[in-house]
Order: structure tokens, then sequence, then C-alpha cells
């Protein structure tokens, strides 16, 4: 460093405060409650999920993880509040595949996928299913196909918010069978499953975990599952392939953790660390699994990587889907 100019000196001693700072930041967290945002109201699969492994992680930290629903614009509402939070740790973003489908959806976003986020673990991934009402008179999908052909725009479904998976696999739907159905969005599936219960709507995507108990009850019937397979939930169920003969008609639900932009790393790590060791304990594993949810986990690094492959996936379901940001 002798030979160095002076304002590079200067630079570097700037560099080395700011490392050691960030590390001491690291080494200290957390030292208070971390505000866990979400984008749908209580009572949902996300909400569920979330909930599960906040509860977890708050112990093995010895700090609360609150859980913030800040529901509404199929997600977009909480992931704009998440990248304008402070970029500490203290502020992290329990998101959802909402996140990559919306770009596709709109031009207008207040915030980027990969620009405004750094991913930290993907956490589940939850299978798609059709229910319908059973007011609504349908016990297959060829039920709902003739239905929706005789009375064009008569079929009301629901979603859990414009731009959600519920949305776009009934978009799909539609676009692939030829039918025209009306889209009713809410602000998260409990609000829309008490509707499709109460016979106001006739028939919901939704992921598996949210309306198993209601299918077991006996108050919605489940048409068809989005998967390569029947689900063992659900054995009598067929797939879409078998039972409307689209191929390759499979989505899913997956769910991960993001922190904004400019997170420290090592903090980054940290909560990678403490949401894997979450999702390896049997009891988390059982309760979520119990709903229907595959818990995974694994890198920062690989969930980016997955990140960008779904952004390309979703924006080609988005125009085969015909689905518009309404």
């Amino acid at each position: 460093m002798k030979n160095l100019p002076s304002y590079a000196k200067k630079l570097l001693l700037v560099c080395f405060a700011s490392c050691a700072l960030t590390n001491a930041m690291a080494q200290d967290y957390p030292n208070r409650p971390i505000r866990m945002i979400l984008g749908f109201p209580p009572g949902g699969t996300t909400d569920i999920n979330a909930r599960i492994l906040a509860q977890k992680v708050s112990e093995q930290l010895g700090q609360s993880v609150v859980v913030d629903n800040r529901a509404g614009a199929g997600g977009n509402i909480a992931a704009a509040e998440t990248a304008r939070a402070a970029a500490d740790g203290y502020t992290i973003f329990y998101n959802t595949s909402s996140v990559v489908i919306a770009p596709a959806m709109s031009s207008k976003l207040s915030f980027d996928p990969l620009k405004s986020f750094s991913p930290v673990v993907l956490t589940a991934t939850v299978p798609i299913v059709l229910v319908a009402s059973k007011s609504a008179g349908m016990e297959t999908v060829k039920d709902l196909v003739t239905l929706a052909k005789q009375r064009p725009g008569a079929v009301r479904y629901a979603s859990s918010g414009i731009g959600t998976v519920t949305h776009l696999a009934s978009a799909l739907l539609s676009t692939k069978a030829g039918i025209s159905m009306t889209h009713i969005p809410y602000k998260g599936a409990a609000p829309a499953l008490q509707d499709l219960v109460g016979g106001q709507l006739e028939i919901m995507s939704e992921v598996v975990n949210t309306v198993l108990p209601y299918a077991q009850q006996g108050k919605i019937r489940v048409l068809a599952t989005a998967t390569p397979k029947r689900l063992a939930e659900l054995p009598n169920v067929p797939t879409f392939d078998e039972a409307f003969g689209s191929k390759g008609f499979e989505m899913g639900a997956w769910q991960g953790l993001m922190v904004p932009t400019g997170t420290p790393p090592a903090v980054i790590a940290r909560l990678n660390s403490e949401f894997n060791k979450a999702l390896q304990d049997p009891m988390v594993r059982e309760r979520l699994q119990r709903q229907g949810a595959e818990p995974l986990g694994g890198s920062a690094e690989a969930y980016a990587t997955y990140l960008r492959s779904e952004l390309a996936r979703w924006a080609t379901v988005v125009m085969d889907s015909g689905a518009k940001s309404e």
C-alpha cells in the first residue's frame, strides 16, 4: 500500500471498513424481530406454509419472525413493499411464483424480480387442482367444457388474484378447451373458497393443500389435477392429461424466500442456513406434506438459476393462456 496514490489508499480503507462493518452486522444478526412479508391474506396456502416455517426459524434464531400479510394485486403489493425496504435482513419476502409471472402480465411494475431482490432459498412447491362448487352440477372436466360451450361467459372462475398461478391455470384451460369463462379475482384463496363453497362461483384452480379439507368434507368437488400423475391424496381424481387430453398440462405453485437487493451476503447465508435447517426438520416436513406441499431447500445460487428459468417459462404460459392484466 506504500506506493499507492493517496486516493487509492483512502478507497481501500473505506472498503476495509465497509467489509468489517458488514461482517459485524452479520455476526450480530438478528438482534431484533424479523418481518416476513407475504402477498396473500391469512388462511391460504402461502400463509399456512409461511407460518409453519416462520415459527420454526423463530425458535432456531431466538428472535421472532413476524408474518405480515400484505394482500392484493396478485402479490405485487407485497413485492413492491419489500423492494423498498432496508436491505438489512430484517424485512424478508415469502414469495410465490407470482413474482416471476408479474413481468409477463404488466410492464408497469415498481420492482424487477431479478434486480430488486436477492434470492435466499426455494422452500416448497404445491400441486394445482381444479375444483367445482357442488351446486354447479359438474362432476368432470367434460361437464365443465360442455356447460361453458352452451353458455359462453356464464361459468365464473375464481383466483387468488390477477397474474397468480391460480389465475393462469384456469385461463390456460379456457384457451386449450376453446371455451369462454369469466374471471373473478380475489385477494387470496381463503375468501375465494368461501364463495365457491357458498355457490357464488362455479370453479377455481387452487393449490391442493388449501382445497383438500373442503373436498374431504364434501363441500366442493375436485375435477382434475395439473400433475403428471394422480395424487396420493386424491387417487380417484384424474389428471388433466387423463380427463382433458391436453398433454403436458402440468402446473404447480412454488414458494421461496427473497430479500431486498443489497442485503449483506453473510446475512443471506445465515437465512439460507436457518430455512434449510427448518425444511429438514421432521415435524416441519410432516406438517407441510400433510397439506400436499413438497418441502424443498437448497442454495441461494440454485434458487437464482431457477428464478431465471421460471421467468422464461411463465412468459410462454401467459402468452399461451391469453391472460391479461385486467
